[in-house]
């Protein structure tokens, strides 16, 4: 859903900035937009960012795809329009961490390239970072403990990620992780990396 059904509302503007939140806690708000097959490392990658983040002075928040399922995105499933909706909800809420000036970082499959490019529209250039944690479907498959690459080829889990279900591939990510050959440390620290050299953190 795109269109706008309430009617009668008014945007309201509010006394702060997203410039002076930024200012107050000293780093920039901004997406981390990790994606990539299940498996591949997108939620324990963020969760690690986070960390580091944390323990050096940063407000950061992960959003992850499983558990916003748990709460805002409860009555979605995995067709391809609830998966356009459920990307929809999150780029929303997304947008507003970042405007609260958060470091927010997003654990999603998000498979489609339009839905992406849609939360990406929705931030201001430099705002949105596509982090595309790359890694083999084979590789996936062996870390899968919860069995779902096998019960989709048994064909028990229907329009699974890989599968039975396409993923497109980002096209130019502001950033790539090959989890398959890096460490944990190194994907993470890739990411702080990054975020410095981007001046969106700065050492404390």
């Amino acid at each position: 859903m795109t269109f706008q059904k309430a009617t009668n509302i008014k945007w309201h503007e509010g006394n702060i900035t997203k410039e002076d939140r930024e200012k107050v806690l000293g780093q920039q708000g901004v997406v981390l937009w990790f994606t990539g097959l299940s498996g591949s490392g997108k939620s324990t990658v963020a969760r690690e960012v986070e960390k580091k983040l944390f323990e050096s002075g940063f407000l950061c928040y992960v959003l992850d795809g499983d558990n916003i399922r748990f709460g805002l995105n409860k009555n979605l499933g995995f067709s391809p329009e609830d998966r356009e909706e459920n990307i929809r909800r999150i780029s929303e809420v997304a947008k507003l961490f970042a405007d609260a000036g958060i470091i927010t970082l997003t654990a999603f499959i998000s498979p489609y390239k339009d839905d992406r490019d849609k939360a990406r529209a929705l931030l201001k250039p430099g705002e949105f970072l596509e982090i595309y944690v790359e890694c083999p479907v084979e590789e996936c498959e062996k870390r899968d403990v919860k069995g779902l690459y096998q019960k989709a080829r048994a064909g028990e889990i229907k329009e699974f990620t890989g599968i039975s279900a396409p993923y497109e591939e980002p096209v130019n990510p502001e950033l790539v992780l090959e989890t398959a050959a890096e460490t944990l440390d190194e994907s993470a620290e890739k990411v702080i990396a990054f975020l410095m050299g981007r001046g969106i953190i700065r050492d404390n």
